[in-house]
């Protein structure tokens, strides 16, 4: 697949913004992790299309130009100088834009390269179904972390832990590493049907001991103790199941306090026929959060928006939170708005990353009748930081 990146600087802006001050009515379960809360709402993918494929830096002091992207539209490049590996083919993702390159090259040995113009030393690489990535950073920020998911096989181990067993709001899914995996340029997480017998069950206690099984299994992946960030741009490109039953969120925590404490932030989140975007902070009641939330029905968006990829993204400061997604904001959030009950923040520190998809519980809808399974794909994740 993809394996190298230019890094392009545009001028980015949002437009106007809404917040609603009544909260979901979902919430953590003691001590272990938090609800899940969250929106989104319509875009459609820019369509970009160059006759050029991928270039890529050689690894003898080449040059490599692998175009431009600008809104949606993105052209291949030129690989010069060195011994260039590059990866080519048709297709390939414009970041930012949401939509997917057309390139027509291809990848080739010798001299020439068809995917664009090479000369000097000998250019190879594998043909492939995409054309290098353009990175697009908003102006006066830098790429600090990424994951373009490009490697086959189980999700990086130095980017992601997994979640396992029951964990949060009485949901129907058991949690297991096997449901996520990288396919083709993405992160699959997938939603299955098929009974796995739970080893804590003891016919006492909560919900999580009284269930002898589950009847769903799904994956949760988080980046707590491996990446985590304060500030910045956050952007994903993904597609969700909006099937009913389904829970699919893309969301942080804070790396310090106990839930809602730390400070929860649904970037995108996803059940009962509405996209959400919400944060939440800590009140004088133990584990009963504060909210402040949106939510759009997918039904104003159009017939076809969940069969496409949209571009949710976070922009985070010292003052607000701005929860966005293919570049039409959804809700803003003041910091001082949102404090804990002691008067201090908890969106003053570093979070971290969780993307899962939850099925059913006491948000998510009677999975019962719906036909598995269900994905929920990631394109990539991307965190920007001001320079």
């Amino acid at each position: 697949m993809r394996h190298s990146f230019t890094v392009a600087v545009v001028c980015w802006s949002v437009l106007g913004c809404g917040s609603n001050p009544s909260g979901p009515a979902s919430d953590g379960s003691a001590g272990a992790g938090s609800a899940s809360a969250g929106a989104g709402n319509q875009g459609s993918g820019g369509a970009a299309t160059g006759a050029a494929g991928s270039s890529t830096v050689g690894s003898a002091g080449g040059a490599s130009v692998a175009g431009t992207s600008t809104g949606g539209a993105s052209t291949g490049g030129v690989s010069m100088g060195g011994a260039a590996q590059g990866v080519a083919g048709s297709g390939g993702r414009s970041a930012g834009s949401g939509g997917r390159s057309a390139g027509s090259g291809g990848a080739s040995t010798g001299g020439a390269n068809a995917g664009g113009a090479s000369t000097g030393g000998a250019s190879s690489g594998s043909a492939g179904a995409a054309g290098s990535d353009a990175i697009v950073a908003p102006a006066g920020y830098k790429l600090v972390w990424h994951d373009e998911f490009d490697v086959d096989g189980a999700p990086s181990s130095s980017n992601y832990n997994f979640e396992h067993g029951f964990v949060r709001n009485e949901e129907d899914q058991w949690y297991q590493d096997a449901n996520a995996s990288v396919q083709g340029g993405m992160l699959v997480i997938e939603a299955r049907k098929e009974t796995v017998t739970n080893p804590n069950y003891t016919g006492s206690g909560d919900w999580k001991t009284t269930r002898k099984t589950a009847a769903y299994t799904s994956s949760s992946m988080t980046t707590s103790g491996k990446q985590s960030f304060q500030y910045g741009h956050f952007e994903m490109r993904g597609r969700i199941p909006t099937d009913v039953g389904m829970w699919p969120a893309w969301w942080t925590l804070g790396v310090k306090g106990e839930w809602p404490s730390n400070g929860e932030i649904d970037i995108m989140e996803y059940y009962k026929d509405d996209l959400r975007a919400n944060v939440a902070c800590g009140t004088s009641t133990e584990w009963q959060a504060k909210w402040d939330s949106s939510a759009t029905p997918i039904s104003s968006l159009g017939a076809d928006w969940a069969s496409n990829f949209h571009v949710w993204t976070m922009d985070w400061d010292e003052t607000s939170i701005v929860l966005s997604v293919d570049g039409k904001v959804l809700n803003t959030s003041t910091l001082s708005s949102m404090l804990n009950s002691d008067g201090t923040s908890p969106f003053k520190q570093k979070a971290y990353l969780l993307v899962n998809l939850a099925i059913g519980g006491q948000n998510g809808g009677d999975p019962s009748n719906t036909t598995f399974p269900k994905r929920y794909e990631v394109d990539y994740l991307r965190v920007f930081q001001k320079q």
